[in-house]
Order: structure tokens, then C-alpha cells, then sequence
């Protein structure tokens, strides 16, 4: 332990109450932060990372939880018996976090600027264009292209990544002593977490800043951090300097975590398959209006002509940056926001269907979706949620039938059968990550776009449900439309990919060409990013 530590965590437990029922979920944990260090939780879902982390800022939902022991020292302050007052002064300025599902933690009835804003007005006291000014600064560090057209946006407008980077834009506005990152990178792309995570370390180095950082992504714990705690089931089992830990691993567990990520490859393609979806020209343009008036003034393009081709038993990987178009594309393939252009799903062209003439497609044509807590209903058991689209698709299914597919489903995604008597917020993202995958292929549809699937994963995890996508898609001839920043993953289940760039496909073509032999900078810049490769100009990706 440190002398004068900055976060001093001794001996936290943190205990859930349900009826009669109580679960620990952090068994007597300890470690220190000192200032200036970056000290990285690393552990699966449902470790007790988050709720470790959520205990420092008081944020869990008090009385069903509790703390049967431990105390939280900050500055010498322990914030666990802290009056309200000291409270309202450390959070948000002294500690600010950067929460996992930023589609949740962000209102959705207000626009960029204010809430940014609003971060800047409460605690230093800026004016409006003060305020702004600075709004704008903080957008442009953390990466987001044309900042002032997006002052305006509303949550539901960015893409998962973009609102990811406006979640962190808030948390740096203070330039806090203490910056709790649950799970930061997940939802950005492999190039501008490279330019988050630098960001990050910059602002270390000049702030002093200190970090407690959550991740499953081991790759990124390699980087940013300078001691590692390994949890599972609560407790920690292993912590030291980051280089000890994955140069000598002493636990088990902590080796398992290091060797896990998704492998094999996909199936061979078969140009005579049948094609399941096939998109012509596509084009979504989002109109840019002001005035009093309200005259469209501009477009933002997010998807500009494009052409989709997915055949069944085969996946289409559709990469690129956050904001890139790929999950508009999806979107709109799956007719879910409106396009110019041909879709034609099994031979029949669906571009021209109202939502009602749609319906009977949807039984085929199922999404998972990126943010699951948002798509997920809070008020549905797990079971009432799966089973939603039977009852709609299937109505001549009796309630044990029904039950039964539910639970046959919940065991494909290694999920607890007996959990389905549960709710969302019961289950870390993972697992409701996996839920949302269920819902989707209970159905048993002939086409599934996938929008992020496996990001809200840990490592294992995602191996796990790379093998289950397979062996679904292999048992069912599924076609896929699988959309990620996660190039492993794609490279382990994609037949062809299309790279996007700004709304328009700069590559395409059979996944081994793409990953082997990429043609464009772009594509190299993306996979020399992702794989941790040096890009070469002849078109070669090498060690």
C-alpha cells in the first residue's frame, strides 16, 4: 500500500439486497491509487469492477446495497460516512467517471452542447459562450469530425462511438484529480482509441490526473496502466506492476484472461449460395436545417451509394471508424430508417414497404442491437422479452412451448435458464448483451444485422459467442450482417468485408484479401491499429 495514497480502498464489500435475498457482489477488496498512477480493474462481467468502482462516488442504489465492511478513502477524506455537501463538491470535479452505456448515462432530451455544458456552468461557473467555446474544444480532442454540427445533436443522432466520445468530453471538462473509466474504449474503434487512450496519458502527464481504470480488454491494460488488479467473483485474486502480471501470471484465472480472444476462421464462401440480402445504391442523407424557418441548409451523408450483397450461410463484415455509416447501413437494410435506393430481402423488394406491409419479413430479419440496456425493456423479465417475438410471430405456440424455446435459447448463450425470472438491471452488460442475442435468435430468421455485438464483452466472452454465431449460422444458414470496430472479430467470422469511410465503402472484397493484402491507406491504417502491425505503403501488412 502507498504512504498518502489519493483512493485508498480498504477491505469494500458491497452487498445487494432482493426480499429475503442478499448477494455479495465485492468481497473485502483493498488496493491503493497514487497520484499521477493509472491502476486498471481487469476482470470478466459480473467480476465486481463496476460495482467497485460505482461504491467510490456513492453512486449505487442505496438502500438495496450496502457495504457490510470497508471504508474509501479520498484525500484522507473516507467517502463511505461523507455528508451530502462533500459529496456534491468531489463528484463531477475532484472525481469524474466515464460510465460503460453512454446511450443510458446521457439525456436524451437534451442536445450535446447543454449537457457538455451544463458539466462547465455547475462547476467553474462559465458563461454561455465561454461554455461553448470550450464544449467545442473538448469534442474536437476526443475526435469528433465537425464538432459545431454536432453541438445541436441530440443523443439518438450520434453513433455508439460518438456518444461514447461526448460521454468522456464530459468527464475531462473539469480536468478532475481522479478519472474512473468503466470500460472507456468499448464502443470506439481500434484508431480513435489509440487517440483516446493517448489523449488520456496526456492529460496524466500535465494534470498529474489519476486513473482507476475497468476494462476486459487486456490489450488496452498493457498500455495505460501501471498496476493491474485481476477480479472474479468479487474478490481480487492477483495484483502487481502490469508488466509482472502478463510476464508472470500467478493465478489461473488471470492466465485465462490473457489467453482468451476469438479464433478460428470462417466457413469457406460459396458464390452459389443464395442471397439473402442485396442493397443497391443505398443512400441515407440527414438534413442539416436553421433558420427560423428551419431550411435545410446541408446534408450530414451518412450512407452514400452503397452496395450490399449477403448470402445465406455467409457473414458480410461491414468495418470502419464510429460515425463511418455502418450502422446506418444496417439500419437501413433492416428498414429501419428510411433510404433511397433497391433492398431486396429472399427475391422480394422491401425499399418501397410501409412498417405494416413489413411485418411479416420481421420474423426473418432480426437485429441485435449495439447499446443492450437501451434495447432492452427495464419493466420485462428476461423470459417476457424473449418471448416477446413469439408471441407476435408465432401466436399459435402454447405458454410451455414458449417457455421451453426460451430456455433452450438462454443455454446457447450460456446463460442461467433460471435467470430468465429476472430484469435487465440484474445482469452485467455482457450478459445482457447475450440476452439481446437471444431475443433475436429464438426466432430462428434467415438474416441477423449485428451492430457491435460481442463489444460489451469480455475477452472470453467474445470467444464464446463468436463460437456460437458459427455454429448458429452453420446449423441454420443464417446470413449476417455483422458490423463492428473489433477487427479479430470480424476476421473470425466474416466471408467479405467492406470497409466505410464518411458514409461511402473505400474497400471491399473476400475477408483474406482485406486483412492480407489491403489496397488503401485507410484500411491499413485501421488493421496495423487493431492487430498492433506496422502498415507498409506497398499494400503489405507485416509484423
Amino acid at each position: 500500500m502507498n504512504e498518502n495514497p489519493l483512493l485508498s480502498i480498504r477491505d469494500l464489500s458491497v452487498s445487494f439486497k432482493q426480499g429475503a435475498e442478499e448477494t455479495l457482489a465485492v468481497d473485502r477488496i483493498s488496493f491503493d491509487i497514487a497520484r499521477g498512477e493509472t491502476v486498471a480493474l481487469v476482470g470478466e462481467s459480473g467480476s465486481g469492477k463496476s460495482v467497485s468502482a460505482l461504491s467510490v462516488l456513492r453512486l449505487l442504489p442505496y438502500p438495496a446495497a450496502s457495504h457490510p465492511s470497508g471504508q474509501i478513502f479520498y484525500n484522507g477524506v473516507d467517502i463511505l460516512s461523507a455528508d451530502d455537501a462533500t459529496q456534491r463538491k468531489v463528484r463531477g470535479n475532484e472525481i469524474s467517471m466515464i460510465f460503460q452505456e453512454p446511450m443510458t448515462s446521457l439525456n436524451p432530451l437534451h442536445t450535446i452542447e447543454r449537457q457538455v455544458g451544463e458539466v462547465l456552468k455547475l462547476h467553474r461557473g462559465m458563461s454561455d459562450k465561454a461554455a461553448r467555446e470550450r464544449t467545442l474544444e473538448l469534442l474536437e480532442q476526443v475526435g469528433i469530425r465537425d464538432p459545431e454540427k454536432r453541438l445541436d445533436s441530440f443523443p439518438h443522432q450520434l453513433s455508439g462511438g460518438q456518444r461514447q466520445r461526448v460521454m468522456i468530453a464530459m468527464a475531462l471538462a473539469n480536468e478532475p484529480d481522479l478519472l474512473i473509466a468503466d470500460e472507456p474504449t468499448t464502443a470506439l474503434d481500434v484508431t480513435v482509441q489509440a487517440q483516446i487512450l493517448e489523449l488520456l496519458a496526456d492529460l496524466r502527464r500535465k494534470k498529474s490526473m489519476s486513473m482507476l481504470f475497468i476494462t476486459h480488454d487486456l490489450g488496452i491494460v498493457r498500455k495505460v496502466a501501471d498496476r493491474v488488479c485481476v477480479m472474479t467473483d468479487g474478490k481480487i485474486v492477483e495484483s502487481g506492476p502490469t508488466e509482472e502480471i502478463f510476464t508472470n501470471p500467478q493465478h489461473a484465472y488471470t492466465r485465462h484472461l490473457i489467453e482468451a480472444e476469438p479464433k478460428g476462421r470462417p466457413p469457406r464462401a460459396d458464390a452459389d449460395a443464395e442471397t439473402v440480402m442485396k442493397g443497391d445504391e443505398i443512400k441515407v442523407w440527414f438534413p442539416v436545417k436553421k433558420g427560423l424557418l428551419r431550411r435545410t441548409v446541408d446534408y450530414i451523408k451518412g450512407v452514400d451509394g452503397v452496395d450490399v450483397t449477403v448470402r445465406a450461410g455467409q457473414t458480410l463484415g461491414v468495418v470502419g471508424e464510429s460515425g463511418s455509416g455502418k450502422t446506418t447501413l444496417g439500419l437501413a437494410l433492416a428498414r429501419m430508417i428510411g433510404s433511397e435506393g433497391h433492398i431486396h430481402f429472399s427475391g422480394d423488394e422491401i425499399d418501397h414497404l410501409s412498417f405494416r406491409q413489413m411485418r411479416p419479413y420481421r420474423h426473418d430479419l432480426q437485429v441485435v442491437f449495439q447499446d443492450p440496456y437501451g434495447s432492452l425493456s427495464p419493466r420485462m423479465s428476461v423470459a417476457e422479452i424473449i418471448e416477446e417475438g413469439l408471441r407476435i410471430h408465432e401466436p399459435g405456440l402454447s405458454a410451455n412451448e414458449r417457455d421451453a424455446m426460451v430456455v433452450d435459447v438462454l443455454k446457447e448463450v450460456d446463460l442461467d435458464p433460471d435467470s430468465r425470472f429476472r430484469y435487465p438491471h440484474e445482469f452485467s452488460g455482457g450478459q445482457r448483451q447475450r440476452i439481446a442475442i437471444a431475443r433475436a435468435m429464438v426466432l430462428k430468421p434467415r438474416f441477423v444485422m449485428l451492430d457491435e455485438p460481442t463489444s460489451a464483452l469480455d475477452m472470453s466472452v467474445q470467444a464464446q459467442v463468436v463460437d456460437l454465431l458459427r455454429d448458429l449460422q452453420k446449423r441454420h444458414n443464417l446470413a449476417y450482417l455483422f458490423i463492428s470496430h473489433d477487427l479479430k472479430v470480424v476476421r473470425a467470422l466474416a466471408n467479405e468485408v467492406i470497409v466505410m469511410r464518411a458514409g461511402k465503402v473505400v474497400e471491399a472484397g473476400p475477408a483474406e484479401q482485406i486483412f492480407d493484402a489491403p489496397q488503401t491507406d485507410y484500411t491499413r491504417a485501421l488493421i496495423a491499429a487493431a492487430f498492433n502491425i506496422e502498415a507498409t505503403p506497398g499494400g503489405v501488412v507485416s509484423e
